[in-house]
């Protein structure tokens, strides 16, 4: 649909008589669809007074709209929807994964590329955790992937401090109340003890904050260091600290279970990131696809689509806690730089600029 268009009338909403469907879609999915915002923010946008539909300011994101309709948001006509498209980015530690931070902290819109398109995060990871997150430009996709009952399998490596035992993981597997707040069970696999440390591979299909770093300590190990090395069939790979790799579209679709339009063969994913010296990672070992599609009962991919469907390149076989390569150049844009903080965020854009 394109929207934006010179016609003028009342915003189309239903018939109160008429049983059947309202024509169009909500006004929210239509902005998060249009690359404006997430369903959620675009619902705060409208109660803020700043979408209008057909000249008329709307208070409610309770309407449906279809192409017809004239769609402006802060005065400048809606762009027309976007393709959905799908990365995956190695967050590095010491970025907050927010549009904006109160305390005035780097977020990682600061350190994304800048020819990267206006994103959203799926999920997030909090400051001093690094690894695999999900970037997307569509609102759809970013519900998707986050909802709980989809049912998609989150994969960390986790370094805690201590001598554990297989056994002292039970209670984890078995699902924790914490202060009144129930975790689900985890799957857990003891990997190895290196010195005063261990390396521990952590499985779960919710994203409760800090939920492992909580699990840990109340058994009594503290997290020094947490890596997320895969997303449902999303994984990291080889990607290093700060670069971004786009997801072929059809492997997104067949993944997503996404409709497939006709369109052109797809070149290749780039990958990119900003330069910066950050610290290496531990190699998570030949990919693996997470039970097919990561999800509950997703089949199995064959062949050439086992290839595909993680994604990413696959990263040689290492061991836990051994460093992998360290990017050249400097970081540009962090503290210190003199760089001003992000202000407003045009639409189409990432809030960095």
């Amino acid at each position: 649909m394109v929207y934006g268009g010179d016609m003028t009338q009342k915003p189309s909403s239903p018939d109160p008589k008429s049983s059947q469907t309202p024509e169009g879609d909500r006004i929210a999915k239509v902005l998060s669809r249009a690359g404006v915002a997430s369903r959620r923010e675009a619902e705060r946008m409208i109660a803020e007074g700043r979408v209008s539909v057909n000249g008329k300011t709307i208070d409610s994101p309770a309407l449906n709209v279809t192409g017809r309709d004239r769609i402006t948001v802060d005065g400048k006509p809606l762009p027309e929807a976007e393709e959905e498209r799908l990365w995956l980015y190695y967050k590095p530690t010491g970025l907050v994964t927010t549009n904006s931070d109160e305390k005035g902290r780097t977020t990682i819109f600061d350190e994304l590329p800048e020819d990267l398109p206006r994103v959203m995060t799926v999920g997030r990871l909090d400051l001093n955790s690094e690894g695999l997150l999900l970037l997307t430009n569509d609102g759809g996709i970013k519900r998707k992937l986050e909802l709980p009952e989809t049912g998609w399998l989150r994969r960390y490596r986790v370094r805690i401090n201590g001598r554990p035992k297989d056994t002292d993981f039970e209670p984890l597997r078995k699902g924790l109340v914490i202060d009144g707040e129930r975790f689900q069970p985890m799957i857990v696999t003891l990997d190895r003890q290196q010195g005063a440390n261990a390396w521990v591979t952590v499985g779960l299909r919710e994203g409760k904050n800090r939920e492992i770093r909580r699990a840990m300590e109340d058994i009594g190990f503290a997290v020094n260091r947490l890596l997320r090395v895969s997303y449902g069939p999303f994984q990291l790979g080889d990607l290093k600290s700060g670069e971004v790799e786009e997801v072929r579209r059809k492997v997104m679709r067949d993944q997503l279970g996404l409709q497939t339009p006709d369109e052109p063969a797809q070149l290749r994913p780039t990958r990119n990131r900003k330069p910066q010296h950050g610290k290496g990672r531990p190699q998570s070992g030949p990919a693996k696809t997470m039970g097919g599609s990561g999800k509950p009962g997703g089949p199995a991919p064959k062949g050439r689509k086992a290839a595909d469907a993680s994604v990413s390149l696959r990263g040689k076989a290492g061991q836990p806690g051994k460093t992998g390569g360290r990017p050249t150049g400097s970081r540009s844009g962090t503290k210190g730089s003199g760089k001003p903080p992000s202000k407003g965020r045009p639409i189409g854009k990432n809030p960095r600029r």
